[in-house]
């Protein structure tokens, strides 16, 4: 009779766990589907190199004091993955994003950032040896395709800058490679400590850079500065050092593919974002999503 008990526990255990990748995913695109607006707040103030920097070094004075003792516990064996992960994940995309739009809207940006889903599948199968199905495949597709009808059927025809989207498609590279990297040879390290060490190697030097930036004096001439920084202080916090704790968890415990798919459901959230703005929600935009959520799942489908 224990013995039933026992395993009826471990199936439910089993169940649950199933459901938490789902929620952190949700939690994601929570955050970082609001991430675009909070970073247009910011440049209202700020240069791009300003906001990307006070994001990234933010981010590092919230979190390094929870993990400062721990990442040096971290064996030297992953110090040089931890490197590349930490700039090409957490280094050189704020920088683009930021760059991207000064000539991009929101929405456009966030469309563009679905790429990186389709680079990670790529990358995974041309350098890192990830087995795939031909399900998975079609849920990529699927995915781009929910993604860009998105933007599509939201009206947003403003291309009259689209070459600065390019910066956008060098970041998604930049995540794609990162997320890999952290799937292939990162699996054993502590969540939050990898968090702390990636910070850790960016924070310093951007903070050197800031110090010797003119952020002071924007913030005693700009009258917005005070207002811009707040965003700015929510995007380093939530967008960036609490999220990076949940993605490495999500990537740990899923394929690099379904944790990159949350740059499906973020355009999903910058719409929703619009609905609260005033702007209309179409009944088409619910057919994308739906188109959306079914490659997610075939995706992380076994």
């Amino acid at each position: 009779m224990n013995s039933v008990l026992k395993l009826k526990i471990v199936q439910l255990n089993n169940q649950k766990n199933k459901f938490i990748p789902w929620l952190i995913l949700i939690a994601l695109s929570l955050i970082w589907g609001s991430s675009f607006i909070l970073m247009k707040r910011g440049l209202e103030a700020f240069s791009f190199t300003q906001v990307a920097a006070l994001r990234i070094f933010i981010a590092f004075i919230f979190i390094i004091p929870f993990t400062l003792k721990a990442v040096f516990k971290i064996p030297k064996k992953y110090w040089l993955y931890l490197i590349m992960a930490a700039f090409l994940g957490n280094g050189i995309p704020p920088f683009l994003f930021t760059k991207a739009q000064t000539h991009l809207n929101s929405s456009m940006a966030g469309i563009l950032n679905a790429l990186t889903p389709l680079f990670t599948f790529i990358l995974g199968i041309a350098f890192f040896h990830t087995k795939t199905r031909w399900y998975q495949f079609l849920g990529v597709a699927l995915g781009l395709a929910g993604a860009v009808g998105l933007l599509i059927s939201s009206g947003d025809n403003n291309f009259e800058n689209i070459s600065y989207g390019i910066y956008i498609v060098i970041a998604t590279l930049c995540y794609a490679m990162g997320t890999n990297i952290v799937k292939r040879y990162l699996q054993e390290v502590n969540a939050l400590h990898m968090a702390g060490f990636i910070f850790l190697v960016t924070g310093v030097p951007i903070g050197i850079y800031l110090f010797f930036s003119e952020v002071f004096i924007v913030l005693k001439t700009n009258d917005k500065a005070i207002e811009s920084l707040s965003y700015i202080a929510i995007l380093a916090v939530f967008g960036s050092a609490l999220s990076l704790v949940l993605w490495n968890v999500l990537i740990q415990k899923t394929t690099a593919v379904f944790a990159a798919s949350v740059t499906y459901i973020m355009p999903v959230i910058a719409i929703l974002w619009g609905v609260a703005d005033g702007e209309k929600f179409l009944p088409v935009f619910m057919l994308m999503i739906l188109i959306i959520l079914i490659g997610i799942y075939l995706t992380n489908k076994k």
